[in-house]
């Protein structure tokens, strides 16, 4: 598993994290295998969020129970979580009391004194960054809150923060796969006449992350678009399927790590956001961190998924 540093986190970054936002109704042994597998891996990252699971914070509170981690246990895993959208609703919420409520709420579910990373989680249109500040200035001050970073930000957006924000912005969560890449490829085509794909649309935001030593977290990296199934097997994409079984072959793999190293083998580091609780799906996923696909077979990938390369 290849790891990075990352900003005010101790540990290394794996770049596979294990997403554990569908563990709600996992027993504790069905959790600790997730945890076991992940860890044989190579993943020591797990990514939680307040609104995961029934009532708040459930998958949180969830995987607390079931590990029941000391506190030298705890040491050797990068929990990061995630605030800002309400429910019911849902609607957003960046202000100061939100905020340092809900770490409160998730430090007493996850049952530990501190969180290594806490996300923004999408975009709140009424933010007041000065909120933010005073909010990340009093949990990274108590101790509670490690690491910040921001889910679905534009650059602007992150800008914005940083204007008022002291801490480093060391994480940004965005949808990212094969098919679903328009942050990747419109810099492929960039400038096309006529090309829809050349359309910026996110002010260069691959590039901005990596000026800028903010991670690329990419969520739902097996889905075709958004939440719309996934693409590996899928009667939708048959070139790529082509494409990707050819290269599992070759590499001896399966599919999905070929899915995988796709993302990892972007230079910018970014990481891969596991949503399987599937073992078997988690221990092959995390198989393309190692795959040292070739410029070649990358572009070929992005061809197969229908993205025009001049």
């Amino acid at each position: 598993m290849k790891t990075f540093p990352m900003p005010d986190v101790a540990l290394p970054a794996p770049n596979v994290v294990q997403g554990l936002m569908r563990i709600q109704d996992k027993s504790d042994d069905e959790v600790r295998t997730i945890v076991r597998t992940a860890r044989d891996a190579g993943i020591t990252f797990f990514d939680h969020a307040d609104v995961y699971g029934t009532p708040k914070h459930g998958c949180e509170r969830r995987f607390a129970e079931a590990m029941q981690l000391s506190a030298s246990e705890r040491e050797q895993y990068t929990i990061q979580t995630k605030a800002g959208i309400r429910t019911p609703g849902p609607f957003f919420d960046f202000s100061y009391e939100h905020l340092t409520s809900s770490v409160e709420g998730s430090l007493k579910a996850l049952e530990t004194d501190y969180i290594d990373i806490l996300l923004l989680h999408r975009p709140d249109a009424l933010v007041e960054p000065e909120e933010v500040a005073r909010a990340f200035d009093e949990l990274h001050a108590s101790g509670k809150v490690r690491a910040f970073g921001v889910s679905n930000h534009t650059p602007g957006q992150i800008e914005l923060l940083k204007k008022f924000v002291k801490q480093p912005i060391v994480a940004n969560q965005l949808q990212l796969s094969i098919t679903h890449a328009p942050m990747i490829a419109q810099g492929i085509a960039a400038n096309m006449s006529g090309l829809d794909q050349s359309v910026s649309r996110d002010s260069g935001i691959v590039d901005y992350c990596r000026l800028n030593d903010i991670t690329i977290q990419a969520w739902s990296p097996y889905q075709a678009g958004f939440f719309d199934g996934p693409f590996l097997g899928s009667a939708k994409f048959p070139e790529l399927n082509a494409v990707i079984d050819r290269l599992a072959e070759k590499y001896d793999v399966p599919p999905t790590a070929i899915a995988t190293a796709w993302i990892t083998r972007h230079p910018a580091q970014m990481q891969v956001v596991l949503g399987t609780t599937t073992p078997e799906r988690i221990t092959a996923a995390a198989q393309g961190s190692d795959i040292p696909l070739t410029r070649a077979e990358w572009y070929e990938l992005v061809r197969a998924a229908g993205y025009v390369v001049p």
